[in-house]
């Protein structure tokens, strides 16, 4: 019993690493938001999201996930009109970064409450393991 629990817990902090990484990921568009090229043409930063996999852990025939990729967003770019910027083109557009700050506070949030989920079983099963210890003494 208490090795189910074990691995109950093991799956937790996989999702909870995988969440990590997503977060991470959404924190640097948020920090890149604005983020603009510096001469006429150069496309600016791009949004990244990441995907992930499941897998099978051999040890414990546990289904994990994990981070599978980090993919750039091929949406296209917002032109914004700003003539006197360097990155301006011939008609005086820049390219913005195709981040949309909303999308990616909501993003967070999920990320965030899958991290919460996971940790709250996580620490469950660690409790549970702890209470069939004391049954056992």
């Amino acid at each position: 019993m208490a090795g189910n629990l074990s691995i109950s817990a093991d799956i937790a902090v996989s999702g909870m690493k995988a969440q990590a990484e997503r977060l991470r990921v959404i924190s640097e568009n948020m920090a890149n938001a604005d983020s603009v090229g510096i001469r006429p043409g150069e496309d600016p930063y791009r949004r990244r999201v990441v995907t992930f996999k499941n897998y099978v852990d051999e040890e414990t025939g546990a289904q994990l996930v994990k981070v599978d990729k980090v993919l750039q967003d091929q949406s296209p770019f917002q032109m914004k009109y700003m003539p006197n910027h360097p990155a301006a083109n011939a008609e005086g557009y820049v390219a913005m970064p195709n981040v949309n700050p909303l999308v990616e506070m909501m993003d967070m949030k999920e990320a965030q409450r899958s991290y919460d989920a996971n940790l709250s079983m996580m620490q469950t099963a660690r409790d549970m393991n702890s209470r069939i210890l004391d049954v056992l003494e």
